[in-house]
């Protein structure tokens, strides 16, 4: 969509605003009834699985010059990779939904003046990152990025201050569930970091910058919700900030913590749609997402989460897989076929087995074993078909 080339500060800046949204601090309340300390640990185990494989998906992109969805290709297909891009767009759409729904909710639980008001203001700003351009919005960045991270830290300490673990009831997950909610969040960028990378000054630094700054800030904006549920009881995070007397600057952080990170999700739907037709102007279908997406947040009752993350993670952990095992272990570029249906069969077996391993308990959760198991059978069906060609 542009062609600046982005420094490593740039790449870090996109991906620390990524990780600063409401989305993740309300998954973080989930994590309550499991307590502090393994609460925590869930959350970093889930986090280091999950920015690992966010490295390796950006590192392609950088060191090809290409989007997520054109990487895809290589592995799937001129024509089987358009499968991906399309279910990228999906999810894409449904995050900034999700995205606005929970920003405006917590935006009006700070000034009430109606949620769809709220969804139509978020919607408004997103739509004007968009116009500014990713390439233009280094200044703006800056300042949005210092603004929200001293008010961020004044959230922290207005949750963590209160100094006394309450117990939580109610129904709790395992620690194998709760592991693979926390890599769920990294998993569901996936198919988008390399939109980023790609056009990195220096690709291997950008990426693991970017992956490191996501994580890192990720698991502060998880803990924060754990937190919140856990040392002040309060699972709403507008409620925490009003009684904290936040006020404006809650409200601040919640409508620019949410544009930061939603603009991503309809950029990327835009780099994607470019990937399915050249005709398409990206710019142009990232702001059809993020209309569409502010409809959605204004008419549908977005609250739960969960079961949407877990699509993400049964779509996306075996094709990064598949990608994985092809460009760093085989070397395979099959772009010059229409379709790798041979891969194309693995990732259909990795998405079952990933929605069988869901109703196991495993203590690092399904995606770890998900992509395990694709990577090997990747490795394993190649090395059978070398066989045969060489007979």
């Amino acid at each position: 969509m542009e062609d600046r080339r982005t420094s490593v500060v740039e790449n870090g800046l996109i991906w620390f605003g990524a990780a600063l949204s409401i989305a993740e601090i309300v998954t973080g309340t989930y994590f309550a009834p499991l307590g502090f300390s393994k609460g925590l640990l869930a959350i970093l185990v889930g986090h280091i699985i999950g920015c690992s494989m966010l490295f390796l998906a950006g590192l392609m992109g950088a060191r090809m010059g290409r989007s997520a969805m054109e990487t895809a290709k290589m592995s799937f297909g001129s024509k089987g990779g358009l499968l991906f891009a399309a279910l990228n767009i999906t999810q894409l759409v449904g995050w900034t939904a999700i995205m606005i729904f929970d920003g405006a909710l917590a935006a009006n639980g700070i000034f009430p003046v109606g949620s769809w008001v709220w969804c139509a203001v978020i919607g408004g700003l997103i739509l004007l990152w968009l116009m500014i351009g990713i390439k233009n919005l280094g200044r703006v960045n800056r300042v949005a990025m210092a603004a929200l991270f001293g008010l961020t830290i004044v959230l922290s300490f207005v949750i963590f201050g209160k100094g006394t673990v309450l117990t939580i009831s109610g129904e709790g997950m395992s620690f194998g569930a709760a592991v693979e909610l926390s890599v769920a969040m990294p998993l569901s960028w996936l198919p988008l970091i390399s939109d980023y990378t790609r056009e990195a000054e220096k690709p291997v630094k950008a990426t693991a910058v970017s992956a490191v700054t996501y994580g890192i800030v990720s698991c502060w904006m998880y803990g924060i919700g754990m937190g919140a549920a856990l040392f002040t009881a309060e699972g709403d995070i507008a409620q925490i900030m009003v009684k904290a007397g936040l006020g404006a600057a809650g409200l601040v952080i919640v409508v620019f913590s949410t544009v930061t990170t939603t603009y991503l999700d309809a950029y990327s739907a835009g780099v994607s749609s470019e990937s399915l037709s050249g005709r398409l102007n990206g710019k142009m279908v990232g702001a059809a997402v993020t209309v569409i997406g502010t409809l959605g947040a204004i008419f549908l009752p977005l609250y739960d989460i969960t079961e949407f993350l877990y699509f993400i993670g049964s779509v996306f952990a075996p094709m990064i897989a598949i990608q994985i095992a092809d460009f760093f272990l085989l070397k395979k570029n099959t772009e010059s076929r229409s379709f790798n249906l041979q891969n194309l069969v693995i990732w259909l077996v990795g998405f079952v087995l990933y929605r069988l391993l869901m109703g196991v308990d495993i203590p690092v959760g399904s995606t770890l074993p998900d992509m395990a198991i694709t990577i090997l059978l990747c490795i394993a069906v190649e090395h059978i078909r070398a066989k045969k060609v060489i007979r």
